[in-house]
């Protein structure tokens, strides 16, 4: 039995709250976080980000936006570069959805914005009020019916300070860890990092961040090797994050970007004992052209150089 009066109570309060945490978190300001976005288009980023390639049906429906809005949002978007469109191979009536590196950047610093804000105003409570804090929001959530996130569980960006000590750093310890090889493969990758840094030419050359949970799973660089062709570099994603499709998407966007700035060939060399890798490799359409045995990490290893033309 519903008791009006306290029903009405309810309301208000609920009405009232979010009026206090729209104003909290700046939703009525003309750019969310001090960006050209608004509210809706920043969701439309996130959902973007978030997903493989979605139709925009699907965006319709999850955000609950109306056709003609989101339409409009979306051809917005194509005009400023942050998004691309291909058809759909299963539905030739549909068209799928990605980002471009324009808009992963963008979607990168409103993350980044966003992040900084919210952890401001959560410093400003002790550990025990910030716990308090986020369970009163897993209860929201739990009693609204809140249903499962249908997305992506990472998201792909590109790299931001402190990225590439950690690209560095990781490849250091899981080859230790996996393959025992030695401080000098932690060498030739610092010397590839920094070769990246120093050369960089970004309408020829990429790197990406997978990040999954507010934490780095995983990278890869395609840098130029000539001026037809480019080279794929420093493939790695974390344990915690394999099986995910993360490696398939990360040399996915190496050959999109290739193709795009007219490479005719993509080269690459690993070593046969990286099963993962090299499986990743020939379902992208890799394929080995030349191996040979060398002494290298501490090991004795049979290396090998993988293309794919374009």
């Amino acid at each position: 039995m519903v008791v009006e009066g306290n029903f009405d109570q309810c309301v208000e309060a609920v009405r009232r709250f979010n009026r206090f945490y729209t104003r909290q978190i700046g939703v009525l300001r003309d750019g969310l976080l001090s960006s050209p976005f608004s509210l809706a288009e920043a969701r439309v980023l996130y959902e973007l980000a978030h997903r493989e390639k979605p139709a925009a049906s699907e965006l319709g429906r999850e955000l609950g936006l109306d056709a003609g809005y989101l339409s409009r949002i979306l051809r917005g978007f194509e005009k400023r570069g942050l998004i691309e469109k291909g058809p759909s191979e299963t539905d030739g009536r549909q068209s799928l959805l990605w980002l471009t590196e324009q808009g992963r950047e963008a979607f990168a610093l409103l993350n980044a914005r966003s992040r900084d804000e919210i952890g401001a105003m959560l410093s400003g409570l002790p550990t025990a009020q910030q716990d308090r804090l986020t369970e009163a929001m897993r209860t929201i959530e739990s009693l609204l019916g809140i249903p499962p996130e249908q997305k992506a569980s990472y998201l792909l960006r590109p790299p931001q300070p402190g990225d590439m000590g950690w690209v560095v750093n990781r490849h250091g310890v899981l080859y230790a860890r996996e393959y025992g090889w030695d401080e000098r493969f932690e060498a030739l990758v610092a010397e590839i990092v920094a070769t990246f840094i120093r050369n960089y030419d970004p309408k020829r050359e990429r790197c990406w961040i997978a990040e999954k949970d507010g934490e780095n799973v995983g990278s890869v660089f395609l840098v130029a090797s000539s001026k037809t062709v480019a080279k794929l570099r420093l493939l790695l994603v974390e344990p915690k994050a394999r099986g995910l499709g993360i490696g398939a998407r990360l040399v996915g966007e190496c050959v999109r970007f290739a193709r795009q700035a007219d490479y005719r060939k993509i080269t690459l060399w690993t070593n046969d004992v990286l099963y993962a890798a090299r499986h990743i490799y020939e379902a992208a359409g890799f394929r080995l052209v030349h191996e040979e045995p060398h002494h290298s990490f501490g090991h004795d290893l049979n290396g090998q150089t993988w293309e794919l033309k374009l």
